[in-house]
């Protein structure tokens, strides 16, 4: 029997997890399952309803009546393909408010988890090495300077038409790693037993080359 294992990605907003971890599973010819664009999803859901982020009970019945999978590199939500309309500032934000409340976390997780019991999955977020797989059998943390995840998502942005301005996505870099990494629940953080990997000055090949090196030596 083929061995199941899981690959856990942590690190800050622009770091290149989701592009790495897309790459290295598709090198390994495993499942990838991008947990950041599940927050965006709900985000966007918040978003459009006008719903006010708070802890209540509008948000508990809103979580029981979302629907969020993956189909192939899509994220659908309710049924809606949304891969092009979560990558905006807003969401980013939306996405951020939004798992910082415990009970959002907790649903999120348990449904990532479940993802992960039958089959080799590599999972990219903010809490996969400490939270969601704490066994996994590799973890790494993928960061890179500050400027230079601004700029990559800046540049990002103007590929796909959107209007950015640099020093505005760098405040909201610098703003989502404040909120990501000093909010009460799963706080963005660096597993003890997971390697630390700087992109800054890395090719998103050099990175992924790295990864899968280390799961197949």
């Amino acid at each position: 029997m083929e061995e199941i294992f899981k690959i856990a990605i942590d690190g800050p907003g622009g770091a290149g997890k989701s592009t790495v971890a897309k790459a290295v599973a598709k090198k390994l010819n495993i499942d990838y399952i991008d947990t950041g664009a599940m927050y965006r999803a709900l985000g966007l859901k918040i978003l459009r309803l006008g719903m006010a982020m708070s802890d209540g009970m509008e948000l508990r019945a809103l979580l029981k009546e979302t629907q969020i999978d993956f189909r192939g590199q899509d994220i659908i939500l309710d049924g809606e393909v949304v891969s092009d309309l979560i990558r905006t500032p807003e969401v980013s934000m939306a996405a951020s408010d939004c798992s910082a409340f415990p009970i959002v976390r907790e649903h999120m997780v348990a449904a990532q988890q479940k993802m992960g019991e039958s089959k080799s999955v590599i999972m990219d977020g903010r809490d996969i090495g400490t939270v969601v797989f704490p066994d996994a059998k590799y973890k790494f943390f993928i960061t890179a300077d500050s400027k230079e995840r601004a700029l990559r998502r800046y540049k990002e942005l103007v590929e796909k038409g959107q209007n950015a301005v640099y020093e505005q996505v760098l405040k909201e870099i610098e703003e989502r790693d404040h909120n990501d990494s000093t909010r009460a629940a799963s706080p963005l953080r660096q597993a003890e037993d997971a390697e630390l990997l700087d992109t800054t000055n890395m090719t998103v090949q050099e990175a992924v080359d790295y990864i899968c090196g280390k799961v197949m030596a």
